[in-house]
Order: structure tokens, then sequence, then C-alpha cells
């Protein structure tokens, strides 16, 4: 072992490099696993952030009863839609939503 050491001379050989070099992937790899494991709550990394900001389409509820603020349609049309819709997607008529 001496001669990796001190490779026949005075000081230390080129192996004594290695020391920060392992010091160094240490403390990258523990802060790489810090960081990743504070962000799992936020979502998985492989997904699209924006998809997860906004919905591509807003709900079919939701834009009937912007249409109908809108004056879009009228009353007796809005509620004949609500009911077919409620039928799809199982919401109460009473829910509340406009």
């Amino acid at each position: 072992m001496n001669i990796l050491a001190y490779n026949g001379g005075p000081g230390p050989g080129p192996w004594v490099l290695l020391i920060p070099i392992v010091w160094t992937a240490v403390v990258v790899g523990g802060t790489t696993l810090l960081r990743r494991a504070g962000r799992r709550g936020r979502g998985a990394p492989w997904q699209d952030r924006a998809a997860q900001a906004a919905p591509s389409e807003p709900a079919p509820i939701a834009l009937l009863g912007r249409r109908f603020a809108a004056g879009e349609i009228d009353e007796d049309e809005y509620w004949r839609r609500l009911s077919v819709l409620d039928e799809r997607f199982g919401r109460g008529v009473g829910s509340g939503t406009v």
C-alpha cells in the first residue's frame, strides 16, 4: 500500500486527489436526493407542470352556466341541457352550479 500512497517519493502521490473527488460526489449526490425528496409532494418530475396547472377544457356544466350567463341560451334550454349533463355526470340538479 505504500506504493500507492507515496508513489516512492517524499510526499503523497496522485491518489490523494481521489479524496476531494469522492467527497464532491457524496455532497452532490446527497443534495440531489434531498431536492428530489422535497419535490415529491408537488407531483412527479416526469409530468408536465403546465398540464397540471390548468385543465385543457372547462367542465361541461361550467361551460353551460357561462353560456346561460352570457345570454347565448335561454332558461328552458339551460335546464334541458343541464338535466342531460346531470344524468351523464351524476350530479344533482340542485347542486348550485350555474
